[in-house]
């Protein structure tokens, strides 16, 4: 394996804006491991080689002349999730109604990736339109996990956080809307940040659940992780629920948290979060955990949130309700899929859902639109939403005590393939620490917590709405300490994967 896809993001740019390393040397590397491990990974569902090595030679015409290259981050290679539009690639969400298809414009997060100057290596695999906890529903074939092969990297932005466990890439970005970016994070041994709704624009970001959809960087270290967040965040015009507020500095955030230790800062333990129901490893590695954060000088609160314990009910009331009316425009008629087959637009349109979406976009949009029904919209999808605002309160109480608030990011270890996808109720639970946050709007992170029978396990640290200052600095932090007494980044024992 080359020396150049082990190093971290930051590290590469250094190189590169130093003139040490091309960007087209490290494009290059990048996409020959790619062609070596992914075969077995399958993190990828396009790369486009010739793009990737034109926007690289690109930086180094700029270095060369000595321009401005576009950013820190300039010539540093990305993994982008399959959900994001790009003109140049298809964009299929992990779904064959969408196969081969091309947009006609970037996603604003596409954009300002290209604007940094980040090389885009090509499109990662996914749950199909983000619907999953395992990314064994995407209609391409599942994404294996690089710690074990038989095991799910978590979804459902699988392929983008097995990309950076298997040195495919050194920076990736994800969607989380129950824990999409966080999940698979933990699931990787690799860093995933939520940032707050409205943070990041979704314009371009294809719909799954529009009022919980949000965009995040993933990486393998907090300030990767935090340099990428600096790139895509920020007011969008074209997102009506964009945030016209100036970005917390994260850059500098994770700077001090990797410098200094957290003494001053209230950590809040969430009773509710961590105890019945999670696998005795991840139990032991969360406990490790707070006990590092302590360690660094942190003060441990114990928070209750009683009605965290509702989420999971009230979350899978809304988001099938938001898809079974975002996935209306996949009609037949103006983009994607097509059935030859029926006489009417309406037979056409029913033959062409029936082919087209796989079974668990179909059972959550019967749910949704039974949940919006007539007679049933206040039972269900008004009921969940009063919890959701009940939620939101738990949330208010809590940072009202502590700077942040910590969980498992995970109630179980990385599950073999096969073992849960055909029990939807099991799959959901995956997701039973991280949906409070999407509920609620706030920002959360999983970092890599240590190991449990060889297999990572994440540590998810909360904060308020645009508090993502504070929980850079706790995340890096806590990483740094975890290196310096472990011998090195957790990544680093992640098996070889042969091609």
């Amino acid at each position: 394996m080359s020396d150049l896809v082990r190093m971290t993001a930051a590290e590469l740019a250094g190189k590169i804006h130093a003139k040490e390393v091309s960007a087209t040397e490290v494009a290059r590397a990048h996409l020959d491991r790619i062609a070596a491990v992914d075969p077995r990974i399958h993190a990828f569902l396009h790369v486009d080689e010739h793009a990737a090595l034109a926007s690289a030679g690109l930086v180094d015409e700029r270095i060369a002349a000595g321009e401005t290259p576009g950013s820190p981050l300039a010539g540093v290679p990305l993994a982008l999730k399959d959900v994001f539009t790009t003109a140049d690639m298809p964009t299929t969400c992990g779904s064959k109604i969408l196969e081969g298809w091309r947009p006609p414009y970037d996603a604003t997060v596409t954009a300002r990736l290209r604007a940094a100057g980040i090389t885009i290596l090509g499109k990662t695999n996914m749950d199909e339109f983000a619907m999953g906890s395992s990314t064994e529903h995407s209609a391409y074939g599942p994404t294996h996990n690089p710690w074990d092969l038989d095991r799910v990297p978590g979804g459902s932005g699988g392929g983008s956080a097995a990309s950076l466990a298997a040195f495919e890439a050194p920076l990736a970005i994800g969607t989380d809307t129950g824990g999409s970016i966080r999940q698979p994070a933990a699931f990787t041994g690799t860093v995933g940040v939520k940032p707050t709704y409205g943070g990041v624009s979704r314009y371009g970001l294809v719909a799954c659940a529009s009022s919980l959809d949000q965009a995040g960087p993933c990486a393998r270290t907090v300030l990767d992780a935090a340099l990428l967040h600096e790139v895509i965040a920020g007011h969008d015009p074209m997102d009506s629920t964009s945030i016209d507020e100036p970005v917390p500095d994260v850059v500098a955030a994770a700077r001090r948290g990797a410098a200094e230790d957290l003494t001053g800062l209230k950590v809040g333990v969430v009773r509710e979060l961590g105890g019945e129901g999670y696998a005795p490893g991840v139990r032991t590695a969360y406990d490790a955990a707070l006990r590092r954060l302590e360690k660094l000088g942190a003060e441990l609160v114990e928070v209750s949130c009683p009605h965290f314990e509702y989420g999971m009910a009230a979350y899978y009331l809304i988001l099938p309700s938001e898809v079974s009316s975002n996935l209306a425009r996949f009609d037949a008629m103006r983009y994607g899929l097509r059935a030859d087959s029926g006489a009417s637009a309406e037979e056409v349109m029913a033959n062409t859902r029936e082919a087209g979406f796989g079974p668990e976009v179909k059972r959550r949009i019967i749910l949704g639109t039974y949940a919006l029904s007539s007679g049933y919209y206040d039972a269900y999808y008004g009921q969940a939403q009063k919890v959701r605002t009940l939620i939101g309160r738990d949330f208010a109480n809590a940072f009202a005590q502590a700077d942040v608030l910590v969980s498992p990011a995970t109630p179980t270890l990385p599950f073999p393939i096969g073992d849960k996808v055909d029990d939807p109720l099991a799959m959901y639970l995956n997701d039973l620490a991280t949906i409070p946050t999407n509920l609620a709007g706030t920002a959360g992170m999983s970092v890599p917590a240590g190991l449990s029978e060889g297999l990572p396990v994440g540590l998810q640290i909360m904060a308020p709405a645009l508090g993502e200052a504070v929980m850079y600095r706790v995340g890096a932090a806590f990483e740094a300490a975890r290196d310096a007494d472990e011998g090195g980044p957790l990544i680093a024992r992640v098996p070889e994967v042969a091609s």
